[in-house]
């Protein structure tokens, strides 16, 4: 269905209608939709998929896709749903997070979505750590006293006295290149 010339102008048309209404989206997510879209229509009408294109209307799926991101965010900024807390940029455990890519890029042998699964336990870790002192489900993990958070980033500031260096976008992309290895749009 993606490679129809149908198809192409749907998300075409859609995207333009979502910038008029000052909507942007990933062409990926507007595209799934449209492939949902058409092919529920298809299954449920019981007809082939290139005549489930006469009930597409760009504006109307625009309109909803809006409608839909509206709400969503209407509904999350009150809550804060699905917005981590941000540390400050130059947090020294966010830095070692950061150094952190190139060598796991270059020890899964640019597996990147290994590399990704190493990020992401070890930012998930490193913020359930920095707020286990509030986590009633930690108390047997922790002392009394609980963890010293300032005592932790000095640690890893004195092991690593430059770990700032990591905040460089040109410093980061220098050492995942000298692992072999480069990230780069198709």
């Amino acid at each position: 269905m993606r490679n129809t010339k149908a198809f192409k102008e749907a998300v075409a048309q859609t995207l333009t209608e979502l910038a008029h209404r000052g909507v942007t989206l990933a062409p990926t997510t507007v595209a799934d939709t449209i492939e949902q879209q058409i092919t529920t229509v298809s299954e449920r009408l019981g007809i082939q998929v290139r005549s489930a294109w006469r009930y597409f209307d760009a504006s109307l799926m625009a309109g909803r896709l809006a409608e839909s991101l509206a709400s969503y965010e209407e509904s999350s900024s009150e809550k804060d749903i699905g917005q981590a807390p941000m540390p400050p940029l130059d947090n020294p455990e966010l830095a070692l997070v950061l150094a952190g890519v190139p060598d796991s890029l270059a020890t899964s042998g640019g597996d990147l979505y290994a590399a990704f699964v190493n990020v992401a336990v070890n930012a998930w870790m490193a913020g359930h750590i920095h707020g286990e002192d509030g986590c009633t489900g930690c108390d047997g993990s922790r002392s009394d006293a609980g963890h010293d958070w300032e005592a932790r980033m000095r640690t890893i500031t004195e092991m690593q006295p430059n770990i700032t260096k990591w905040f460089d976008r040109d410093v980061w992309t220098a050492a995942v290149n000298d692992t072999g290895f480069t990230v780069t749009r198709r």
